[in-house]
C-alpha cells in the first residue's frame, strides 16, 4: 500500500516545503506534518502530539474526517445482552475503520520519507472517529 503513496507524494511537498529551510531534525519535520500537511490533506490539524522522546510519535485525532461517515451493521441489542452485543458492535466498528487507515498511513509514511525521515506508520482506532497514527522512526 505504501508503494501508491511514494512517488506522488514528493512534489505536494515540495511545492510546501521549497520556502522553508531545511528540517534540523525529526521533531520539526512531524511537527510540519502535524500543522501544514494534515491541514493540506485532511482540512484540519492534528489534535495532540505525543512523544517518548525516543523516536516514537503518536498523532492523535480526535475527529478524523475519512472515519466520521462509516457505519456497519449493527447487532441487535436485548435485555441483559446489551453490553456486550455493544462492546461488540464497538469492535466491529474499530476493525471496519482499521481498513480505511492503510492509505492515510502510507500518505504520512511517504511524506515523511520524502523529508529524509525513514519512519514505519500504523493507525489505531480508538473510538469512533477518533483515531491514533504511530510514527516509529527507523534508526
Amino acid at each position: 500500500m505504501y508503494v501508491v503513496v511514494f512517488i506522488p507524494e514528493g512534489h505536494v511537498l515540495y511545492r510546501y516545503t521549497r520556502e522553508r529551510p531545511r528540517f534540523t531534525d525529526h521533531l520539526e519535520s512531524i511537527k510540519f506534518i502535524c500543522k501544514d500537511f494534515w491541514a493540506e490533506v485532511f482540512k484540519k490539524q492534528v489534535d495532540n502530539l505525543k512523544t517518548n522522546h525516543k523516536g516514537v510519535f503518536v498523532l492523535q485525532d480526535n475527529r478524523f474526517r475519512w472515519l466520521t461517515r462509516i457505519s456497519v451493521d449493527a447487532l441487535p441489542t436485548t435485555g441483559a445482552q446489551n453490553e456486550s452485543a455493544v462492546a461488540a458492535n464497538a469492535a466491529r466498528a474499530s476493525q471496519a475503520a482499521g481498513q480505511y487507515l492503510y492509505f492515510p498511513c502510507g500518505l504520512i509514511r511517504g511524506a515523511l520519507t520524502n523529508l529524509g525521515v525513514p519512519c514505519a506508520v500504523s493507525a489505531e482506532v480508538t473510538t469512533l472517529p477518533a483515531c491514533a497514527f504511530v510514527v516509529r522512526i527507523k534508526v
